[in-house]
Order: structure tokens, then sequence, then C-alpha cells
């Protein structure tokens, strides 16, 4: 796996008991959207150098641990949090107090800002956006054009063209999708 960083000698342990390391750019690189980023840069806190590769960058205090991997073009930055299983690829954007952990992915030119939480098997994704204090969590995935944000809590719900900002705006929804799921069986 290429990667443009090695760990500096500056280390923490995180609030999870976790030995982190500052990375530092060994190889001058473009990130898609912080453009040059040169030898010497220091960026954010990993526990292995191979969690960050190709022309992915995390930086501020964002950690990435555990076996989480970011990597494509993507970034990490502000005090976000990549962890567990997690992936961040592609020209996804993790930013702000977001956490990704799990087994959840972002990816495509998903973005997760805010407090938001994605955690679980879920996946966000496309142009998709979930911020606030959302939280996308189980098998849930949130893709296309969707935005999730304020409180909404999406669990089970695969969305594509909806924005959700107040849980019961996703209740609404999901019994919308239940009493059409009934008269189709109904028309059977």
């Amino acid at each position: 796996m290429k990667t443009n960083f090695e760990l500096s000698d500056e280390k923490k342990i995180n609030s999870s008991g976790v030995e982190l390391f500052r990375i530092k750019v060994k190889k001058k690189f473009t990130n898609k959207f912080e453009g040059d980023i040169e030898v010497g840069s220091i960026g954010g806190w990993v526990d292995n150098i191979a969690r960050v590769s190709g022309n992915a960058w995390v930086y501020g205090d964002a950690e990435v641990y555990g076996d989480a991997e970011v990597y494509g073009d993507a970034e990490v930055s502000g005090n976000a949090r990549v962890y567990g299983n997690a992936r961040v690829y592609g020209n996804a954007r993790v930013y702000g107090n977001a956490r990704v952990y799990g087994d959840a992915e972002v990816y495509g030119n998903a973005r997760v800002s805010g407090n938001a939480r994605v955690y679980g098997n879920a996946w966000v994704y496309g142009n998709a956006r979930v911020y606030g204090n959302a939280w996308v969590y189980g098998d849930a995935w949130v893709y296309g054009n969707a935005w999730v944000y304020g409180n909404c809590k999406i669990k089970i719900i695969l969305c594509s063209k909806f924005n959700f900002e107040f849980q019961w705006q996703v209740e609404e929804w999901v019994n919308l999708e239940k009493e059409f799921e009934k008269k189709l069986k109904e028309k059977r």
C-alpha cells in the first residue's frame, strides 16, 4: 500500500487508551481538497502508518486507528475520529467532531461532519451528507443526494433522494413505506 507519510516522534494516548503518532509527509503529494501537501507537513494522528494511503490526508487533531483505513483522495480533519474497521475513501470527507466506526464505510463524494455518527454496518456514499447530531447506523445506507441532519437517527432505511432533519420525518416515511408494501401484497 502506497503511503506518503511517516510517523513523527510526537505521540499521545487517546481517550480510548490507544497510542497514536502524528503523521509527517515524507513525499510531496496532491490532495483533491487541500492541493499540494509539502514534505515535512504535519498531519493528524494514527496508530499505524498503513491506515492512510494514496492521496488521502488526515490532519488537525483527527485520529485514525484500529483497523480503520483512509485512502484514495479522502480527507479526515478537525477532531474527527475514524476507527474500528471503518473505511473512508474516494473523495469522501469526515470532519468536525464526526465519528465513523465499526464496519461503516463513507465513500464517493459523501460528507460526514458536525457531531454526526456513522457506525455499525452503515454506508454513506454518493453525494450524501450526514451532519449536525445525526446518526446513521445498523445496516442503513444513505446515498445519492440524501441529507441526514439535525437530531435524526437512521437505522435501516435506504435513502436516495430524501432529506431528513427530524426523527418524525423518518418515522413518517417508514409508515408510508409499510402502507405501500401492504397495498402491494393486497393487489397480489
